[in-house]
């Protein structure tokens, strides 16, 4: 054994100093190969819908949103806990340290192993949303290229390779669908029909943009509410992949791609109230959800992303409220950005953009009507919209991290104007930038974005700004 040893390395050293004389080495060609097991898991069975419109249907047999006894007309407003201001912030340790570089502190951090289920009706309802929210963005996602041909997306500036990048978002939505009915289990909503607001390829994109920006935002205003931490972990990840999709869809439509330095995050009535008017019908015994329906702004100068001098509009919307999204119907070659290839004024899709023309700018008059509560409307028409305030005298902009009020002008009934607000977050960020929201109030009342669901039972309609 050991002479075996022996010849074995006289025969690599002599093969080592013989190389040395090779110019060129050769090498073999590998021999062995390994068979890797495939880990994969099941996806939610997913169909194509298969009908879209509005909702012809009998009657709804039910309809307002779940319920149960309710213990008082709002959540009381608290001073903050009594430990909110006990810990030293000086950079230094203050408790042992339950392991070697783990400081003392956090939640989730004993080593208990997470279950990843919902621990309250406030989780439930809240990840049920959620749900509601990826499989709109499923079916929405696959119907445009359904329903646009190749020719309409490229004279939207659009390509193969854009039109691939829809089909992966929608792929996405399997897997945000799959991992959030899971969580919920058996009882999970299921996929519905819809009704979408668009006639064209542009339009397409500017609702897409919009539905993502609440549907984003919507998980932001609740996420560190949630009771489930475990669960929470697992929305962030998928939601912000849906971060990086309304980036990518405000690329399409030839908008700056980021304008803000922070994202909003609003309560999830408000993000059920504008994701309901698009959901025609669900499947017999769908699970309800608890959140109220607000009555819909409409913005009659809506800022039009498609013009040259975007802010220069009147009643250009598809949809009369809450989303409402850009209409490309109308507008003379000569005012049309997205045909233009001049910088500053070019919106053609394109990784960045900026407009020499501002969408929207402080001191811009703004025209609004809303409707009155108790229009039937979302699923099978089967939820009614509401409102606990009083009548509307402020606008509130809720953008980044700020809610800033404006007054209402010359009210007549159910209309009026506000005047955009000249707000910044921090020196050089202005406040009202992107695609925001903006809900009439009874009350200018202070809110922060945690405890932004103290403005609920003020609020009285909601919708989206198009500013930038």
């Amino acid at each position: 054994m050991a002479g075996f040893k022996l010849s074995a390395g006289v025969g690599l050293l002599g093969l080592a100093a013989r190389s040395l004389a090779v110019p060129a080495p050769m090498y073999s060609e590998p021999t062995t190969t390994f068979s890797v097991p495939k880990i994969t898991g099941v996806v939610e069975p997913v169909t194509n819908v298969t009908s879209h419109g509005p909702y012809t249907g009998p009657p709804p047999t039910t309809t307002g949103a779940l319920s149960t006894s309710v213990l008082a007309p709002s959540v009381p407003a608290l001073p903050p806990g009594p430990d909110a201001f006990k810990y030293p912030s000086d950079g230094q340790l203050h408790a042992p340290q339950p392991a070697p570089y783990t400081p003392a502190g956090g939640v989730g951090t004993n080593g208990s192993a997470p279950v990843y289920r919902v621990l309250s009706d406030f989780d439930y309802q809240s990840i049920a949303l959620a749900l509601h929210q990826e499989w709109i963005e499923l079916d929405l996602f696959h119907w445009g290229l359904a329903q646009f041909s190749v020719e309409d997306f490229e004279e939207a500036g659009l390509t193969a390779e854009d039109r691939h990048l829809i089909e992966f978002m929608a792929d996405q939505e399997v897997g945000h669908a799959t991992l959030l009915s899971n969580i919920l289990g058996p009882s999970a909503p299921n996929q519905c029909t819809y009704n979408y607001p668009a006639t064209n390829v542009h339009e397409f994109i500017d609702f897409c943009q919009k539905l993502t920006r609440y549907g984003e935002s919507g998980v932001y205003g609740f996420l560190n509410h949630l009771n489930a931490h475990d669960v929470g972990q697992l929305l962030l990840q998928s939601i912000t992949t849906e971060a990086r999709q309304q980036m990518i869809f405000r690329q399409f439509e030839g908008l700056f791609p980021m304008p803000v330095w922070f994202e909003v995050g609003i309560p999830q009535s408000w993000a059920w109230s504008l994701l309901a008017p698009y959901i025609s019908s669900c499947p017999e015994n769908n699970t309800r959800l608890i959140w109220q329906n607000y009555p819909a702004l409409n913005i009659l100068n809506q800022p039009n992303p498609f013009r040259i001098n975007g802010s220069n509009v009147w009643n250009e919307t598809t949809d009369g409220g809450y989303a409402n999204t850009a209409s490309y119907r109308n507008i003379d070659e000569s005012d049309d950005c997205t045909k233009s290839t001049d910088v500053g004024v070019s919106c053609a899709p394109g990784i960045t953009r900026n407009r020499s023309m501002p969408l929207s700018y402080p001191g811009r008059q703004v025209f609004l009507e809303w409707d009155e509560p108790g229009k039937p409307i979302g699923p099978n028409n089967s939820y009614v919209t509401d409102t606990q305030a009083g009548a509307p005298k402020f606008a509130a902009w809720v953008s980044q991290l700020n809610v800033t009020y404006s007054p209402l002008e010359n009210i007549q009934g159910n209309s009026a104007y506000t005047v955009q607000p000249d707000v910044s977050t921090f020196d050089g960020n202005p406040a009202i930038n992107g695609t925001i929201f903006l809900v009439l109030t009874d009350e200018d009342l202070y809110v922060t974005p945690y405890n932004l669901t103290q403005l609920n039972p003020h609020v009285y309609a909601v919708g989206m700004y198009q500013s930038g």
